[in-house]
């Protein structure tokens, strides 16, 4: 928002126009929006053809207002190529509960600011329970039921689920089937009696407060079939990353993670003059969350057609199956992003490293380019690299 005040106030308007191509646009116009799509706006030359869209805001979609905090969603409704994936961003103030509930879909959760302690119990009756920081993860199978509740600083956090049509009103409550089941039945199956039943909720809580829980020794529920074999939490905050020219990445899979079959991730962090590097994934789609910084990246989609697409914190962004493609940081901070994938797998494959080992004299006819650019190439992957902006 500095920026575009500062913008304004200089009375340097963005333009569609690129050289002799293009006009004024006179308005009515969104001019917020033009200032942060600058290469939407004016596409690079290179973007070609058509390509469905690739980017949502979580700032574009219906918040729902809670009292112990707020949730808002984006879906295969808000972004229709996004059929593998769908993401909730949630805040919790201190203490406040996303209440015992469960998902057809498998849940993979980010916490990006504060602490949340986790619960939950398997079909075997071994039960869970963890507090987990900010860089750190969950993941919770399809069906097995849990419950999330902030800490003393409260917590924001994004749930990745794998399904694109999933949507976090749909979920399975116990409040929810409580107001849904006769009394007596309930009396029954917990075989007690209608006064100890006199107030329960008359429909979903879904958000609630409390106070902040106590520590997990005080809290901890001791099963007879004992703990889960492989917990649902995973310190990713606590792993080496891959240091490159550019950046760094962090890498988790099932390799690392067990327990997540489905959702496979890597958290990148890209330095001012740097990029992820020309690659496309042989395995499925990526989801992207963008968490800060500014960035801009080209999807190559075959049949001559690209398109470039400007992403900034908060934003949504999506790679079709085996699209080529690339990240930019545009601004002067780190850029940091959630590559996300339907898979139990992290795979990519790099265009630099795929050249570097073909027979180089191919390579050189084929591109028809100098001996010099075949020597460069890198036969190691470098999943962020530097770059240099010539115009």
């Amino acid at each position: 928002m500095k920026k575009l005040i500062q913008q304004l106030a200089s009375k340097h308007l963005p333009q569609p126009i690129r050289g002799r191509k293009g006009a004024t646009d006179e308005g009515p116009r969104n001019l917020a929006r033009d200032f942060q799509n600058p290469d939407m706006l004016v596409p690079p030359s290179t973007d070609a053809g058509t390509v469905q869209n690739l980017k949502f805001s979580f700032s574009d979609t219906h918040m729902r207002l809670e009292d112990g905090g707020w949730s808002r969603e984006v879906t295969v409704r808000e972004l229709p190529v996004s059929k593998n994936i769908a993401a909730v961003n949630m805040r919790l103030k201190p203490g406040a509960v996303r209440e015992l509930h469960w998902h057809k879909e498998a849940e993979w959760g980010y916490v990006i600011s504060g602490e949340v302690r986790l619960t939950a119990v398997d079909q075997n009756g071994r039960n869970f329970i963890d507090n987990v920081s900010e860089g750190d993860l969950w993941y919770f199978p399809s069906g097995i039921p849990h419950s999330i509740q902030g800490m003393e600083q409260g917590s924001e956090f994004l749930l990745v689920f794998d399904d694109g049509s999933f949507s976090e009103n749909s979920t399975f409550s116990v409040t929810d089937w409580f107001a849904h089941t006769p009394r007596s039945v309930l009396q029954a199956n917990f075989g007690v009696s209608g006064y100890d039943l006199a107030y329960i909720p008359a429909k979903e809580r879904y958000m609630f407060q409390l106070e902040p829980p106590p520590p997990i020794e005080q809290a901890a529920v001791s099963s007879p079939e004992g703990t889960v074999l492989e917990p649902f939490s995973y310190k990713l905050s606590l792993q080496e990353p891959l240091v490159t020219s550019g950046g760094k990445v962090k890498i988790v899979d099932s390799k690392t993670f067990k327990v997540s079959k489905t959702i496979a991730a890597a958290l990148v962090e890209v330095e001012p003059g740097g990029m992820r590097e020309l690659h496309w994934h042989p395995n499925t789609d990526e989801w992207q969350y963008y968490l800060s910084g500014e960035a801009k990246m080209t999807v190559f989609a075959a049949e001559g057609r690209a398109r470039t697409f400007n992403y900034q914190a908060g934003d949504v962004g999506y790679v079709p199956f085996a699209m080529g493609h690339y990240v930019q940081n545009t601004g002067d901070t780190v850029l940091r992003f959630l590559e996300i994938f339907k898979s139990d797998r992290f795979e990519d494959i790099s265009l630099n490293q795929w050249l570097a080992l073909t027979p180089q004299r191919f390579v050189e006819q084929t591109l028809n380019v100098s001996p010099a650019f075949a020597r460069r190439l890198r036969k190691k992957k470098s999943p962020v690299v530097k770059w240099k902006h010539e115009e």
